[in-house]
């Protein structure tokens, strides 16, 4: 994506569908709420590594955000799908 800004923004909108989704997934509990929590902190850890590992070789923030905005849409076909 040509703006960083745009993109930026975009990243922000489409999160907003993950946190709904995860948010009500964890108000129900159990297992899966657990697990859901498991699995977002992890997501977040590793996020966050690749981001420091894309810049450090070299990246783009373009390149971070394109990234992230992936794994947003990942979360939201999964969390939609259960």
């Amino acid at each position: 994506m040509s703006n960083p800004v745009f993109a930026a923004l975009m990243l922000a909108l489409e999160a907003q569908t993950v946190i709904e989704l995860r948010l009500v997934r964890l108000a129900w509990g159990g297992r899966e709420g657990r697990a859901e929590m498991h699995a977002m902190v992890s997501e977040k850890m590793w996020a966050a590594f690749e981001a420091t590992g894309t810049l450090m070789l070299g990246g783009t923030p373009d390149q971070v955000i394109a990234r992230y905005r992936e794994h947003v849409a990942e979360n939201t076909r999964r969390l939609k799908a259960a």
